[in-house]
């Protein structure tokens, strides 16, 4: 499938930025784990993040932003990797939050409406 395929149609632009972020979740050995990540892609609804930990597909997690003292509820769309290397998690928020992401000039698509 392309990125012009229907399925693959983003809601909000993505953009290619690298965000520090903790994730909270609880493993399902329930094991509750907060560990640092770096995302790869933003957009308004979500984004594309590098995990240490495994996450599962439509767990429940929550983003820390660090620097902004921000907290946001996901949810894990797709997970990505193998025990040897990170793993590449897709992520969409719990409800549109695009000034999670530090952007000076986010894309018009990210304005709210």
């Amino acid at each position: 499938m392309t990125e012009s395929h229907p399925k693959n149609k983003r809601r909000s632009q993505r953009v290619a930025l690298q965000v520090a972020v903790l994730i909270r979740a609880t493993l399902l050995d329930g094991r509750a784990v907060q560990v640092q990540a770096f995302t790869s892609a933003v957009n308004a609804h979500g984004g594309l993040l590098e995990s240490p930990v495994k996450l599962e597909a439509n767990q429940r997690i929550l983003l820390s932003n660090p620097h902004s003292g921000e907290d946001v509820g996901c949810r894990v769309v797709k997970v990505a990797g193998s025990p040897s290397a990170l793993y590449e998690v897709a992520f969409e928020f719990d409800a549109r939050s695009p000034q999670f992401w530090p952007l000076a000039f986010p894309p018009e698509d990210w304005s709210v409406s």
